[in-house]
């Protein structure tokens, strides 16, 4: 049996992926640029080549990609790997549960992300309008 929104799952998953990626480069944009109440206290930026600089580079460029559509199952696949990286290296320590080492959101972006990678880009997407056929929805 189909959902009663099961018509709209194309567009749904299209706006799922456009807003998951800008929000993730969101993150990025922090840690790169010092944007969006940046880090640290000054709002500064990551330094150049640091782990938190690449860590920011895969968040604001994959979140982008991912966004637009481009190379989508890549960027979300790389993004949820770090995600998973994440978690495992700021949150895993401080409590077996992600409600109690606040790793919440590393989780639910590795899944989501996992989730992209394996659909891919869907419809309005530039991976469509260069040719990419989208997998069904």
């Amino acid at each position: 049996m189909q959902s009663f929104l099961g018509k709209f799952a194309g567009p749904i998953y299209t706006a799922m992926r456009i807003v998951v990626g800008l929000m993730f480069a969101q993150h990025g944009a922090q840690k790169l640029f010092g944007w969006l109440g940046g880090m640290g206290e000054d709002g500064g930026s990551a330094a150049f080549l640091s782990m938190m600089f690449f860590a920011g580079f895969i968040e604001f460029f994959g979140g982008f990609l991912v966004a637009v559509g481009f190379q989508t199952s890549w960027a979300a696949f790389i993004s949820s790997g770090e995600m998973a990286a994440a978690y495992f290296m700021s949150h895993a320590s401080r409590g077996l549960f992600p409600i109690q080492n606040r790793g919440e959101s590393a989780v639910i972006y590795c899944f989501v992300f996992l989730y992209i990678a394996a659909h891919g880009s869907g419809t309005l997407s530039l991976d469509t309008i260069f040719g990419k056929k989208p997998k069904d929805t």
